[in-house]
């Protein structure tokens, strides 16, 4: 009995410290595409801006000029009818922040240009909702203090959305769920001069 309670003990002293770091930066679940990952390919979202876990330059911050920066995607599954991308910040003092939420991005796409106009439909038939900030469209990093990380997340989506604009990043998750094929996170930092 007492070995047993020694391995017990030793499997909780191991999965602690997992268990509240998944705590502290909670994720939206991630489904691979099987597909994809039987072929070895995983898709993979990056920016000419910048690089994962690097600073994102002033320009896409509400110390420059506040547009959202340049994104692109590889690796999209096969059967992806669509795309949506959330950014948020979960180092801000309330919780986590919501910084951009956007969907029905067609198929074909691979990436978003810098500064898409913070409207509610975009040519391309996308569809952007309302940030923590409440305003449509992107809102750059503007963290009150020290280094913030934020999380630009990419859903490869078995089927286009019928969310109308305006929706939250609670509305979007919801609608998303038992659709999504494969996702790919870019993380920047940010701290203000």
């Amino acid at each position: 009995m007492f070995k047993r309670l020694m391995v017990t003990g030793a499997v909780l002293l191991l999965t602690g410290p997992v268990i509240a770091q998944d705590l502290q930066r909670p994720k939206a679940p991630q489904v691979p595409s099987k597909r994809n990952s039987e072929r070895g390919v995983r898709m993979e979202l990056t920016s000419s801006a910048f690089q994962e876990g690097k600073s994102i330059p002033s320009l896409y911050t509400c110390d420059g000029k506040d547009m959202s920066p340049p994104l692109s995607w590889s690796g999209a599954p096969e059967g992806a009818k669509s795309f949506a991308l959330i950014a948020d910040d979960p180092d801000a003092p309330r919780g986590t922040w919501v910084h951009w939420v956007l969907w029905n991005l067609p198929a074909a796409a691979t990436e978003l240009k810098e500064g898409i106009p913070v409207t509610p439909h975009l040519p391309s038939g996308a569809l952007q909702g309302k940030n923590d900030s409440g305003e449509t469209g992107y809102g750059g990093p503007c963290p009150p203090s020290g280094i913030h990380q934020y999380f630009f997340k990419l859903y490869a989506l078995d089927t286009t959305l019928s969310l109308i604009s305006g929706a939250t990043k609670s509305e979007l998750e919801a609608a998303m769920k038992r659709h999504v094929l494969s996702q790919a996170t870019l993380i920047g930092l940010y701290s203000r001069p």
